[in-house]
């Protein structure tokens, strides 16, 4: 599809455009041609540059349990992404058309009782971009108005592209004072990743990284991490126990994979604190006794951004220099998608990045 033509200065929207949707209950995608939505009361149309792909969108590909057990085909998909306003519903202050903006993807009532309380990130009735509700990978996407946050000018495209997932990582790294603390991370993926430069940004004494693909652990050293562990070579609890003189102050676990959740629990200091992002695929068996209660230690479950002091901490982050960039590893276009998830099937990407704009 082309730019939108211009008549006496308004632009002039298509009516179609081309979408990737999960078309039937199986396994991949289709890019298909949709028609463009239309922005109802307190709503927008953004017209998508870019977007990155999640794990939640590989799951969907993959068609697992967990996809089918929450998404409705025929579903357009896509969280995270930004671009720029291309016309508003009624009622509309938040932004303007020409406004360049990134998308909060998680869409909440506004009146339960955690929305209510300030936690509406956590909202009884949250609804997903791209996973409850159609999503960004594709030329135009619909959303309610609160949720676009206006880009500050010196954000760059593909930095807002990711600043979905990066409030992921601000919002587990600042959950608990990191200042001058050893911080330990476990799971390089993405948004482990970024926590690297954000812990260092916020003032950790000590970065220390695990994770067992070489990729990824080489994008570690590159963001800044003290220390890193390949934690197939070596036990990475009890090397982190050496370096720290006990346990690190925190642990941010960003893995969700069985043996990282419980390296994390032995890498804590006795009286530490451990935040769990990462998403197991299935339960997980602790030694709560030993790990947990003996040692008097702190979890807290990190999900998503808190709506909106973590958009407003990672936009003074950027502003002050923060530099995620190196996280973005893939650039590829829409219609490449299948390259794209082959790449992250592979394990050895960072952040894939789907452009959209002509």
């Amino acid at each position: 599809m082309q730019p939108a033509p211009t008549r006496a200065g308004l632009a002039v929207l298509p009516t179609r455009m081309r979408a990737l949707v999960k078309t039937a209950p199986a396994p991949g995608f289709e890019i298909v041609e949709v028609a463009v939505p239309s922005p109802g009361r307190g709503e927008v149309l953004v017209r998508v540059a870019a977007g990155g792909i999640c794990g939640t969108d590989l799951h969907i590909f993959r068609w697992d349990a967990w996809a089918r057990s929450r998404v409705r085909p025929p579903r357009t998909i896509g969280h995270e992404f930004c671009g720029t306003v291309a016309a508003v519903g009624e009622g509309v202050v938040e932004v303007a058309v020409g406004d360049r903006v990134a998308g909060e993807s998680h869409v909440v009532c506004g009146w339960c009782p955690r929305c209510r309380h300030g936690q509406a990130h956590i909202c009884d009735r949250l609804e997903i971009i791209g996973v409850d509700r159609d999503g960004a990978f594709a030329e135009y996407v619909v959303m309610p108005a609160r949720n676009a946050w206006r880009l500050d000018p010196a954000i760059r495209t593909e930095i807002g592209a990711i600043m979905d997932p990066l409030g992921n990582a601000v919002h587990t790294a600042l959950a608990t004072d990191i200042t001058t603390r050893t911080v330990a991370i476990t799971g390089c993926g993405p948004i482990g990743l970024m926590a690297i430069p954000v812990s260092r940004a916020a003032g950790a004494g000590l970065v220390i990284a695990t994770d067992v693909r070489p990729g990824r652990l080489a994008l570690a050293r590159g963001l800044g991490a003290d220390v890193v562990i390949d934690a197939s070579a070596e036990p990475a609890a009890e090397r982190i126990q050496e370096l720290t003189g006990g346990g690190a102050d925190v642990v941010l676990e960003m893995s969700g994979h069985p043996a990282g959740i419980r390296d994390a629990l032995r890498a804590v200091r006795s009286g530490g604190w451990v935040g769990l992002l990462g998403l197991p695929s299935a339960p997980v068996e602790l030694d709560l006794a030993d790990q947990v209660i003996f040692k008097a230690v702190r979890l807290e479950g990190i999900f998503g951004r808190r709506l909106w002091q973590t958009w407003e901490q990672m936009t003074t982050l950027l502003r002050r220099g923060l530099d995620v960039a190196p996280v973005i590893t893939h650039r590829l276009p829409l219609e490449r998608f299948e390259e794209a998830f082959a790449l992250l099937e592979a394990g050895g990407a960072g952040k894939v990045i789907l452009t959209i704009e002509p």
